[in-house]
């Protein structure tokens, strides 16, 4: 599957965004052969035109996704996707690609992060009686909200989805009801990622956090990510399993 010269191939959707511009340099970097970039004003070129890669690269919006899912099925291209804001039907959309591409999606590509996600499992387990507040900061351009690594806190907290979920509280909401977990959106500057997982008990707390300092750390793990999931079966992987399984 790679060129002539060796080289994997690699084409980036989003590419003209901040996220995007990291991505292509970061790939260029691990000696990827980068066949092209597409963007909301040429995006169409992905169902016939653009050319056959071995890796696509998403770090876009929503709306894209027909596109690129349909230049999957056209090429056989692994997918890398860390399009946050997917509904439940365009997530039902790339597990049907897993079965036959290469496929990963995660909302966030940081190592730290992942280790996050399962020390808050651990934790959730071991203090299960505990008050339980989500808290995400990011930057004042970032679109949705919670972040999609907040939503995947959530289910490290709660995986059975059974708990309520309050988004921020305001009015007089009384005393808090048991079992509920509270999640918060805080948007300024220029803050790449910040996440907060606090326990309240009585007369203690526990507070995991991450902080990312930049989006370099996300750029490399998306990198690492689409080159270990070459050597893979297709599949829909999910980011903690790609790196640690």
């Amino acid at each position: 599957m790679a060129s002539a010269a060796g080289a994997t191939r690699a084409i980036v959707i989003g590419g003209s965004g901040r996220m995007g511009r990291l991505v292509r340099e970061g790939l260029a970097a691990r000696g990827f052969e980068l066949l092209g970039s597409y963007d909301v004003d040429n995006i169409d070129e992905l169902d016939e035109a653009a050319p056959a890669a071995d890796v696509v690269v998403d770090f876009s919006a929503p709306a894209s996704l027909p596109h690129v899912l349909a230049y999957a099925r056209r090429t056989g291209a692994a997918l890398v996707s860390g399009t946050t804001g997917l509904t439940e039907g365009q997530l039902s959309e790339l597990r049907a690609l897993g079965e036959k591409n290469r496929v990963i999606w995660s909302s966030n590509y940081s190592l730290g992060v992942a280790a996050l996600r399962r020390a808050t499992a651990l934790v959730a387990e071991a203090l299960g009686g505990w008050d339980v507040e989500i808290v995400e900061t990011h930057h004042n351009q970032k679109a949705d909200a919670p972040s999609g690594t907040a939503k995947a806190l959530l289910a490290a907290v709660d995986p059975a989805g059974e708990r309520p979920v309050v988004d921020g509280r305001s009015g007089i909401v009384g005393a808090r009801v048991p079992g509920e977990i509270g999640m918060h959106a805080l948007r300024g500057g220029t803050v790449a990622g910040t996440h907060e997982v606090h326990f309240f008990g009585t007369d203690e707390e526990v507070c995991l956090t991450h902080r990312a300092a930049s989006r370099q750390i996300f750029v490399a793990g998306a990198v690492r990510a689409a080159e270990r999931l070459l050597g893979r079966d297709p599949g829909l992987y999910d980011f903690d399993t790609l790196m640690f399984g």
